[in-house]
């Protein structure tokens, strides 16, 4: 019988029209054999699956239909667009009851079920409501009969309140999951969140696709959670345990490396948009921003933390400069937290003559480490960031630099395929480690 469906899309191509359908849907009343279908035409049509033929069109919406639902007495349609409005119809008239505007392009529209406590959502009265999601990344509750909203979510910080068009924040799906009391919502960076359903309130969310992972920490407490960096102006914390991720909004351009100091939980992150920022997880593992650093003329490429006290944070950049940060004791776990703080370099020092790829600090705080495109390490003092000396040798540019933590040595490895090994008395090269294939880097 599904089979025979294919002829009126044959009898379409035959008159010279072809439909593309977008959706289709069954008649929740088995009995009918009938099936709901929208196409590019922007009109929903009803089939009769027994004679393949179309019965009825229905006609309101002016822009794509991308989501039909309907009532538990199967008696009444709900029809959601990219037109900004949900049109209600009378399954037995088939005749349009309301059309509510609703302000941004829908997606996806769920009825909520009748005999349910939905009080916290404005539902004060019994009769057809129905919660939408779409184009301004919020669920929105209406009233079918007043063409009312009647609960919208608060708009998170990091989103425009004039926001209306498709944007990473846009939620393409929802869904209604009655055995775990939940809605589900899947939005344009393919996160998935999970809501409670008498409430609206957040209760967890997986991250979906993470591009290009351009670093990435352990974090809390016996290393319960990961930080990671993506090719994205938001971080990524997870939950090791559960999957469940929190991300974090701040930077406006890629982040482009991380650092965590030894107590696990503070950390840093560093931008294309030329700043850094101090986040800080709480007991409940939520984390938020408690400081922020502007100075540098170009993105910054790389940072570095104080290994033995949380009191100072070393920045590189483009601009060929290095730039050490004092952390104050306000950003400590046990201070309360007063909102986001603005930091200001204690020391500047023009490094290198090229881009800065990486920073190190040593393990007893004293020394701090460059590597540049310039071909050379250096390595300086922090308190005054002096220049106490060059690493020259490598044949192109510097990508990493780091301290051993058990001898007073520096491994640095470059593009020209090499790494090696320095003494950090006489700066001289101490060893190249043989059998070590690299691809050299451009």
């Amino acid at each position: 019988m599904l089979r025979d469906l294919w002829r009126p899309l044959r009898l379409s191509r035959a008159s010279g029209m072809f439909l593309f359908f977008s959706l289709v849907k069954f008649h929740p009343d088995i009995s009918r054999l009938q099936l709901f279908s929208s196409s590019m035409d922007y009109k929903i049509r009803l089939w009769d699956l027994q004679s393949s033929k179309c019965i009825a069109l229905l006609e309101s919406h002016y822009s794509a239909v991308t989501c039909l639902a309907f009532s538990a007495d199967r008696e009444t349609l709900v029809s959601s667009g990219r037109d900004k409005i949900c049109t209600v119809w009378d399954l037995n008239t088939r005749a349009v009851k309301r059309t509510v505007p609703v302000y941004e392009s829908v997606e996806s529209v769920i009825l909520l079920p009748e005999g349910v406590d939905f009080l916290p959502l404005g539902v004060k009265k019994s009769g057809l409501h129905f919660l939408t999601a779409g184009s301004k990344g919020i669920l929105q509750v209406w009233n079918a009969s007043t063409a009312t909203c009647v609960y919208s979510q608060p708009l998170p910080r990091h989103q425009d309140a004039c926001e209306e068009e498709a944007s990473e924040h846009s939620l393409v799906h929802c869904a209604l999951v009655p055995v775990k009391d939940e809605v589900v919502t899947v939005n344009a960076e393919h996160n998935i969140v999970f809501y409670d359903a008498r409430t609206l309130q957040f209760r967890k969310q997986f991250a979906g696709y993470n591009g290009e992972v351009l670093d990435v920490r352990f974090l809390g407490p016996g290393d319960s959670h990961i930080v990671v960096a993506t090719n994205s102006p938001q971080l990524k914390v997870f939950e090791l345990v559960t999957s469940d991720c929190q991300i974090l909004y701040g930077h406006t351009d890629t982040v482009l490396a991380l650092d965590v100091f030894r107590k696990g939980t503070l950390f840093v992150s560093c931008s294309k948009d030329k700043s850094f920022r101090v986040w800080r997880m709480k007991k409940n593992g939520q984390v938020v921003c408690v400081a922020q650093g502007l100075g540098h003329a170009n993105g910054v490429g790389a940072i570095s933390c104080s290994r033995m006290k949380e009191s100072f944070v070393v920045t590189v950049s483009q601009d060929c400069t290095i730039k050490v940060w004092n952390l104050p004791e306000s950003l400590s776990a046990k201070a309360k937290a007063a909102g986001s703080e603005s930091l200001r370099p204690r020391l500047t020092e023009k490094a290198h003559d090229k881009d800065i790829n990486s920073v190190a600090v040593s393990p007893n705080d004293r020394l701090m480490a460059t590597g540049s495109q310039d071909k050379t390490a250096k390595l300086w003092a922090s308190h005054d960031c002096s220049l106490m000396g060059v690493f020259s040798g490598h044949k192109r540019g510097v990508w990493c630099v780091q301290f051993s933590p058990v001898d007073q040595v520096l491994a640095t490895s470059s593009a020209d395929g090499s790494v090696k090994i320095w003494g950090l008395q006489d700066f001289s090269c101490l060893k190249v480690p043989h059998g070590v294939v690299l691809i050299p880097r451009d």
